[in-house]
């Protein structure tokens, strides 16, 4: 039975890499660009008592599908470079997955440590004035926090997809290359968009092209194909 053998230890590791990955961006996307344009639209607010336990809930497996993800992915790249060395990590396949991994691991941050810390006050907010305690000052910072934190995974998600897929599907560059420029100037923009999600103001600055989902979209499919013409045009 291959299931049980390493091969099907290999394929359990994907399966949960797709899986947890599917409940995670699922999630992502469902507050994005479903859950978030309704309240802006209908002017409808989250504190109602369906809605706190429908938001509370749909952050538990957002948070925990992060989690999975990324302890999966990290256990299939250690298994590819422990049968093909670090060496591995300098092929096609190996800078692909190397913009997805460091794109993947900073939402993975974020969830846990931005934007579900800030939920947890914005929540427990909610409870309190629905009992009726005062509001927390520190509610409104938090959640825009949670907001461009958000926002960021949003965008960060398609070229995550595509280099993901990239990996096995489409090679970047042939042999000989030297992907390592292209690969320092692509990790700088990454770093440089993730700065805004920690430290970047709601409707300011750059955080105001992520106001708007649609925008969020169309930027995230440019950021894919500029890092992709980036490696196969300078590697």
């Amino acid at each position: 039975m291959e299931l049980f053998t390493a091969d099907g230890g290999q394929f359990l590791l994907r399966f949960i890499h797709f899986m947890a990955g599917v409940v995670w961006i699922g999630m992502l996307y469902y507050f994005n660009f479903a859950q978030i344009p309704y309240f802006a639209e209908t002017k409808t607010t989250p504190g109602t008592g369906e809605f706190r336990k429908l938001i509370a809930r749909v952050l538990w497996w957002f948070r925990w599908g992060a989690m999975f993800t990324f302890l999966s992915g990290l256990g299939m790249i250690l298994v590819k470079i422990g049968q093909g060395g670090g060496a591995v990590m300098s092929s096609s396949w190996g800078v692909a997955i190397s913009v997805g991994a460091l794109l993947g691991t900073l939402m993975f941050a974020n969830v846990w440590l931005v934007i579900w810390p800030k939920q947890k006050i914005v929540l427990a907010n909610l409870e309190g004035v629905a009992g009726g305690a005062q509001p927390d000052p520190n509610a409104a910072p938090a959640g825009a926090r949670a907001f461009v934190a958000s926002r960021t995974n949003a965008l960060f998600s398609i070229p995550m997809l595509f280099f993901m897929g990239a990996a096995s599907h489409l090679p970047l560059f042939g042999e000989n290359a030297s992907p390592g420029m292209p690969l320092g100037i692509v990790t700088a923009i990454i770093l440089a968009i993730e700065a805004n999600a920690l430290f970047g103001q709601k409707a300011k600055g750059p955080s105001a092209l992520l106001e708007k989902h649609v925008a969020v979209i169309h930027v995230g499919l440019a950021l894919a194909l500029v890092f992709y013409l980036l490696i196969a045009t300078l590697a």
